[in-house]
């Protein structure tokens, strides 16, 4: 079992910090962070958190260091129908139906979707009924063969960039679920498709969907709670998806009408 010291160093190592680097950002001394590191100094529970706070540390993992220093959990984790959420999970609602007739949902730190407007509902259609039980998984889905795959034109750059973004996931903390998922569906099969983002584009790579015989182009943003304090607030993500030309544009507000 890692110490509270040698947790706080791998987290620095992955932030690509000195320990001078995270002293400076915490106001303490390198020394001070050099003895917390090699466990002769044991650091109080504002110290842990200081110092998470400096790493960019999750919730979840911040639980995780204060219970390896001996002190109780500070985040507290509720799924999100719970009461105590009731007004995060409305503001959510409210940015799923504000950004109709565009499809927009929410996924957790797994991808696994928690809820979705209902301009999402169209795209399930034809989906294996199997692939739509809870956990609905939008990796899985979006590259599975009975899933979306077939709606999919560009399914070599889409499956990129879910690699990419679960990479960075994981550069960033190591996660079971998460690499399970990646070996998976997203470990490459060669060497061509690691370098399968070769699509031309201005500004943003579109996911192209073939959906009534037309073609969507449409790309992707991400919003998240900016100063959660429970652990499902932390992970979870909307991801909200926009017309990238005025032909899928269109699409959309033909439907709307």
């Amino acid at each position: 079992m890692y110490t509270v010291g040698e947790m706080l160093r791998e987290w620095r190592h992955r932030r690509r910090l000195s320990q001078l680097d995270l002293a400076i950002a915490a106001d303490v001394s390198a020394r001070h962070v050099s003895l917390v590191e090699t466990g002769r100094s044991r650091p109080s529970t504002e110290m842990i958190l200081r110092l998470a706070d400096q790493l960019d540390i999750p919730l979840r993992d911040r639980n995780r260091l204060l219970l390896a220093a001996g002190f109780a959990p500070r985040y507290t984790q509720r799924p999100l129908e719970d009461d105590a959420l009731a007004s995060a999970r409305e503001a959510i609602g409210r940015v799923l139906r504000a950004h109709e007739p565009y499809p927009a949902l929410v996924v957790d730190r797994g991808w696994n979707i928690l809820m979705t407007n209902r301009a999402v509902d169209q795209f399930f259609a034809g989906v294996d009924p199997e692939l739509l039980e809870p956990p609905v998984n939008l990796v899985r889905l979006g590259l599975h063969p009975q899933g979306l795959a077939p709606l999919v034109v560009n399914l070599a750059d889409v499956r990129a960039v879910f690699r990419a973004r679960v990479r960075r996931q994981l550069a960033v903390v190591a996660d079971p679920e998460l690499t399970r998922l990646y070996e998976e569906v997203l470990a490459p099969a060669g060497q061509d498709e690691e370098g399968s983002l070769a699509l031309e584009a201005d500004v943003v790579i579109p996911m192209t969907l073939r959906v009534d015989g037309r073609e969507l182009n449409l790309f992707s943003t991400i919003t998240t709670f900016g100063t959660p304090m429970d652990i499902t607030l932390d992970e979870v993500a909307i991801e909200s998806y926009y017309p990238a030309d005025e032909a899928s544009a269109a699409y959309f507000a033909d439907r709307e009408r």
